[in-house]
């Protein structure tokens, strides 16, 4: 089965300092149709379905970012954008054991169509009733990363009495929650997040309560909340919240720095810390990590194994709010990634293309 020779792909051409500009004469991204080479023998033509949105993405195409402090590679302007991505293999070099008609998920990037190594792709045995698109979600990277970072990166265990999730209505936040209240156990969990819909949604998840960080009496509710201090504090957003959080965590509390969503188009912004002394005079402990940590260390595998027990137990649910699938013609792929900054979707943001 032959395949195509070219592809339409979305190219940095402009990497930004602030908020990506998808208008006007110097756009962060650029539509260009590119040729298609023909797979060798170890690696498959790719049609892509759908794609993940990340705001770690946001990080690998800053402008004049030193590559040495960032924990990936940079994506080089004038390249295609890079994603994680779910397609169908159209066709197989002859030493893989891909078939047409396969599902698989790797890293790839805003493209139609990629030609990819075997050894970069991951077959997914989908059951009934299960979504592909959970394994770029809570049975993939976003899982992935909840689950080290409370149980890894913050030692989170039963007696814990508090844990706090910033971003709780997110892919990793809204995981979070969960991992904690009902895989751990932990007696209370306080989740924050952007409205008061996805409050209540984070709640139906286990959250004991969640708070809406746009309500004008938000830092007195999380002061009751959180009374007693904080354990554990996940943080994905950085910011004003981090801060606050600094003056709400419990003597040794520890904090798995994992986003920080609301400084991503804010880089080299100065981004003051009021309660940065908490650190000092209550022993804290902060500390950063990458999810790629947990692959390089061997503990990936035992991690997603645990979740996906989680899912047959009940004890992880997802439900239509843990997704937001957006139906997406090719043309517009970069303004479907832009709504993770907008905060307009809730759990996971999967661009579907139609």
């Amino acid at each position: 089965m032959s395949g195509p020779t070219s592809t339409r792909q979305w190219i940095v051409t402009n990497p930004p300092t602030r908020d990506p500009v998808l208008s006007g004469p110097n756009p962060t991204f650029t539509l260009q149709t590119s040729a298609l080479p023909s797979p060798d023998a170890t690696s498959a033509l790719v049609k892509t379905l759908y794609f993940s949105n990340d705001p770690a993405q946001r990080g690998w195409i800053q402008k004049d970012i030193d590559p040495a402090r960032l924990y990936t590679t940079p994506v080089p302007a004038n390249s295609p954008m890079r994603s994680f991505a779910i397609g169908e293999v159209v066709t197989a070099g002859s030493e893989t054991r891909l078939q047409p008609g396969q599902l698989v998920t790797g890293q790839s990037s805003w493209t139609e169509y990629a030609v990819l190594p075997e050894a970069e792709l991951r077959v997914l045995e989908t059951s009934p009733g299960i979504s592909p698109t959970v394994f770029i979600g809570a049975l993939g990277g976003p899982g992935l990363t909840a689950y080290y970072a409370l149980l890894d990166v913050a030692r989170l265990s039963a007696e814990d009495r508090l844990v706090v999730v910033s971003g709780a209505a997110g892919a990793v936040g809204s995981v979070a929650v969960q991992v904690a209240k009902k895989m751990v156990g932990v007696k209370r969990v306080v989740g924050i997040a952007g409205s008061e819909g996805k409050c209540r949604w984070v709640e139906s998840l286990g959250a004991d309560v969640c708070l809406n960080y746009k309500s004008t009496s938000f830092e007195e509710d999380l002061k009751r909340a959180t009374e007693g201090d904080a354990d554990v504090f996940l943080d994905n957003v950085g910011g004003e919240i981090l801060d606050l959080m600094l003056s709400r965590m419990k003597r040794f509390g520890r904090i798995a720095a994992c986003g920080s969503i609301s400084t991503y188009n804010r880089y080299g912004e100065a981004i003051g810390m009021k309660n940065w002394y908490e650190i000092i005079s209550n022993r804290l402990e902060v500390k950063g990590f990458i999810v790629t940590d947990a692959i390089a260390n061997g503990k990936a595998k035992g991690f997603l194994e645990a979740l996906t027990l989680a899912l047959k137990e009940g004890k992880l649910k997802l439900d239509e709010g843990s997704e937001t699938i957006v139906e997406t013609n090719f043309e517009d792929v970069p303004r479907t990634w832009m709504m993770l900054f907008e905060g307009k979707n809730q759990g996971k943001l999967i661009t579907r293309l139609v």
